[in-house]
């Protein structure tokens, strides 16, 4: 008995060497702190699980990519190689969104299958990222991607549901059961979902480039799946700057038969502060194409539209005109503000050549140059696009710095490989990019350092024709769209409302929320082009608020988040030079939060505090300002109104050397 035993685990070992593919069927990786666990299964079908310690995330989920006439990758895969490696480095980004360094820790498996084609798994201590990779001599045609999120029983999703491929992606955040996301219902990404043991799995993705963006659809169970625009096979303009997919083809991608696909990201925090830093998608992009960076300036802008250009108080007559434009360089100028956008009105419709008569372009610029104020100009995508050489040369011409492109309202492929094209143009003319009606962040800033922003998010124009921007919205924001990239959420509102006597005005807006609720976005939200949205003179009647509008800058060497609470609210701390500033934001509720200062290392800090006055409840522009000294060991208390918020700036005192 003993003879045949042995007998029998020989012959199974021989059998496994002989079968490489069966004794590889399972693999394991785990996170370099251990806590996140994948594990890939290659019997008939590519699949994949995730656990956070002990609780299973995602049960087995599904990976294939149908490609050329019936070929499924990831279906029967035999596995050539295996390679399990680890990886740590540090990230120097060109412009710091959170911090000036980013360290990488992850441990990393490849997997190379027969078929030429390989796909490889990175496992962070805050998530999971994977991709495709082919290598194949001639162009393919990808007819679908198929990736399922099996989530666990009981798992919800703030669901981002859209309508339409043909879509800004400015969506509202609805928390329900993944199992009631019917098959017939989709969604934009980022998505968050949220698991029975409430740990967050933000579904994003990177690196998107010559490939369509992915969205998600529901199946009527625990289950998401992707979904993908195809090609764009006919287009049919329906207004001066709407271009609709008329036909889409049926497959979603006709591109190089050797290339690396998209990352597909799990962001995987147990607690919701994370999602706030999480950096996955900036460190699984792309790195940088430009040789020189140097010229990228981030900054705050004067914005004229949501504000209408309704200035007063002036011996003009206000507008789309060139005196206008001279009177925000001047207030830019003033407070140091480095930007003004001269938005829709500027240029005769479908001719970017053609400036209106009351503009006079070159002198706006000059101007401008003369008060150390760069000017950005809008533009409609297709128009760009069929003025292509024409309109970047008379860009260059006036001396602007940058271009802010909106419209474009699609993600399949032709419309990514827009961006890109946009992006290295304007890289080329040394132009700042601002997208708007755009898809999400994908990392296409890492590469092109000079897209310094972009919109896909329900931000504070809304609030010219609607009522649904509400505080427990932007409560949403940093947890969800903002992991995702820099977010154009404009704020600055001067006029401010509570729920109860706010009206949609569009030529003279207001903010649901206090005063100080849109004060403290600027050290929440994160954009490393910031704007200004009220008129200069609403901003002229604030000093104080302008006290610190014209302080706080928007990149930062760290980022530090103090409290948070999905939808509900947030402290945080972000140190510029040696200056800290903080910002706390709650939703309707009024609440009282309490933090403390150990971040702030040795030594003694002046702290300017922006805070709701007593009567923000009724009058929503109510504040009050104050100042005070304070060490690391001290405890904040911070009173919030309703739709609330507070902010400080912290600078060493002058006998103090913090660390």
């Amino acid at each position: 008995m003993k003879n045949s035993g042995y007998s029998l685990v020989m012959l199974l070992l021989f059998l496994c060497f002989l079968n490489p593919g069966y004794s590889q069927s399972r693999i394991e990786i785990s996170s370099p702190d251990g806590h996140i666990k994948l594990d890939v299964t290659t019997d008939e079908q590519l699949t994949f699980r995730v656990f956070y310690d002990s609780i299973l995330l995602l049960d087995d989920s599904k990976l294939s990519m149908n490609i050329g006439e019936g070929e499924v990758l990831g279906l029967n895969p035999k596995i050539k190689k295996k390679i399990i490696s680890s990886f740590s480095d540090t990230i120097i980004p060109f412009v710091p969104e959170k911090f000036k360094t980013i360290p990488i820790n992850y441990n990393q498996l490849l997997l190379s299958f027969r078929g030429d084609y390989k796909v490889c798994f990175r496992v962070f201590n805050n998530g999971i990222g994977w991709r495709f990779e082919t290598s194949f001599k001639d162009e393919i045609i990808v007819n679908k991607e198929n990736t399922h999120f099996n989530l666990a029983d009981g798992s919800q999703i703030y669901f981002p549901e859209e309508e339409s491929f043909f879509s800004h992606n400015e969506r509202y955040y609805h928390k329900e059961p993944v199992n009631l996301i019917s098959v017939d219902r989709f969604c934009s990404l980022p998505a968050l979902v949220k698991s029975p043991e409430g740990i967050n799995i933000l579904i994003t993705e990177t690196a998107l480039n010559d490939y369509p963006g992915m969205w998600l659809r529901g199946t009527g169970s625990n289950g998401l799946r992707s979904l993908f625009p195809g090609v764009a096979e006919e287009e049919e303009q329906t207004s001066d700057r709407d271009v609709e997919v008329s036909r889409y083809a049926d497959h979603i991608a006709q591109t190089s038969g050797t290339r690396k696909f998209p990352w597909r990201i799990l962001a995987i925090e147990k607690e919701d502060a994370g999602l706030i830093t999480n950096q996955l998608s900036y460190i699984l992009a792309d790195t940088c194409r430009l040789d020189s960076t140097d010229w990228i300036k981030p900054g705050k802008v004067a914005w004229d539209w949501w504000n209408a250009l309704n200035i007063y108080g002036v011996d003009f007559k206000s507008g789309v005109n060139t005196d206008t434009y001279k009177y925000y360089i001047d207030f830019a100028s003033e407070y140091g503000i480095e930007y003004i956008i001269m938005d829709e009105g500027w240029y005769h419709l479908e001719d970017l050549l053609d400036v209106i008569p009351e503009i006079n372009m070159r002198e706006i610029v000059g101007y401008a140059h003369s008060k150390n104020v760069g000017v950005i100009l809008w533009v409609v995508w297709k128009t760009l696009e069929n003025q292509w050489e024409r309109a970047f040369d008379q860009f260059e011409a006036w001396g602007i710095k940058g271009i802010k492109v909106d419209f474009m309202q699609r993600d399949d492929q032709a419309m990514v490989n827009f961006y890109r094209r946009v992006a290295d143009e304007a890289a080329g003319r040394k132009l700042l990019v601002d997208f708007h009606g755009s898809y999400k962040p994908a990392g296409l800033r890492r590469e092109y350092p000079n897209v310094i922003s972009r919109e896909g998010v329900k931000g504070l124009e809304q609030s010219k024709w609607s009522d649904k921007n509400t505080p427990d919205h932007n409560l949403l924001l940093p947890f969800i769209r903002m992991v995702a990239g820099p977010m154009d959420f404009t704020p600055g509102a001067m006029i401010n409302a509570n729920s109860e006597n706010f009206r949609a005005i569009y030529q003279r807006p207001m903010s649901m929320g206090t005063r100080c609720h849109q004060l403290a976005m600027y050290v929440v939200f994160e954009s490393p082009l910031q704007m200004l949205c009220d008129n200069p003179s609403n901003y002229k009647r604030e000093p104080e608020c302008m006290e610190f509008l014209s302080a706080v800058p928007t990149v930062w060497d760290t980022t530090v988040v103090l409290s948070a609470s999905i939808g509900e609210q947030v402290i945080v701390a972000r140190k510029h030079n040696n200056k800290w500033f903080i910002g706390a934001m709650t939703n309707r509720e009024p609440r009282q939060l309490e933090t403390g200062l150990n971040f702030l290392g040795n030594g003694k800090f002046n702290m300017k505090i922006w805070k709701d006055g007593l009567n923000a409840d009724r009058f929503a522009s109510d504040f009050k300002m104050e100042s005070k000294e304070v060490k690391s060991n001290d405890r904040l208390l911070i009173d919030l109104a309703p739709g609330g918020g507070w902010a400080a700036i912290l600078e060493p005192v002058n006998d103090s050397i913090p660390d």
